[in-house]
């Protein structure tokens, strides 16, 4: 392979899941820009059929819509894409959630909902997709696994958001578990860890404190969709094979250099 398919993903099958939206929607539209087979999941089924009908103007996209906080809608959507594609690729574990309290209004409910589609679906999600990824797996170009945790996961966040940040921590733990016991199945489990970028999560975030937020940085601005299509790129392609265990902040160095 020449210097000149270095960062390709043309050809590959991957998986984006939260991908009607967010970080999960830029990182699904790099994907099929460039020229992979993209399946894309949400709980809300008008939102999949929305983006799959116009990320399918420029490339390959397919929606799937499932609820991956139940454990057999993890199973449910792994079989789908099984039926269509004997080998994955790449799986990219973006969906999410978060939770801001006040500590003495934080309810339990919280670290359930939270803790639970953040950083068990990802896992259940993974093993129930093993079979496709050892199937797609080489030792020169292992399938990949990325998941979206977040700079909350490296420093303590000013908000009050304490099982977001916690289960952003346990993703980021889980990734360097998971990437010690599948990198003998060729299969390489790595982290994105995003600073602020333009989403649904991030809204009102970004709109009370966008201005000083993007002052905090040292590159002076929040992240733009080609930042986090880049990382995701990166990883997945054979300029990232070598690459396992890492956690890759994404944010400008906001929490990398403070």
């Amino acid at each position: 392979m020449s210097n000149s398919d270095l960062f390709s993903v043309a050809g590959k099958v991957a998986v984006v899941t939260g991908g009607s939206r967010g970080i999960g929607l830029m990182i699904a539209r790099g994907f099929v820009e460039a020229g992979a087979r993209v399946y894309i999941s949400s709980r809300k089924a008008d939102d999949c059929a929305a983006v799959e009908a116009e990320l399918a103007k420029v490339g390959e996209c397919f929606a799937i819509p499932a609820d991956l906080a139940e454990e057999k809608e993890c199973d449910r959507l792994a079989a789908a894409v099984a039926e269509r594609e004997a080998a994955v690729h790449v799986l990219v574990n973006n969906a999410g959630a978060t939770w801001g309290a006040p500590i003495a209004e934080f309810p339990a409910s919280a670290f359930d909902k939270v803790l639970t589609l953040n950083v068990r679906s990802p896992f259940l999600l993974t093993r129930a997709l093993l079979p496709q990824l050892e199937a797609a797996g080489t030792p020169d170009d292992p399938a990949r696994v990325i998941n979206i945790g977040s700079i909350d996961g490296i420093h303590v966040p000013l908000l009050e958001t304490y099982s977001y940040s916690a289960s952003k921590a346990a993703i980021h733990q889980l990734t360097r578990h998971l990437a010690r016991q599948l990198g003998r199945r060729n299969i390489t489990v790595n982290a994105i860890a995003p600073g602020p970028f333009e989403s649904k999560m991030m809204a009102a975030t970004l709109r009370d404190f966008g201005d000083s937020i993007a002052a905090s940085s040292p590159l002076g601005r929040i992240g733009r969709p080609d930042d986090m299509a880049g990382a995701a790129i990166f990883l997945a392609s054979r300029a990232g094979s070598y690459i396992t265990g890492s956690v890759l902040a994404v944010d400008g160095g906001i929490a990398t250099t403070k």
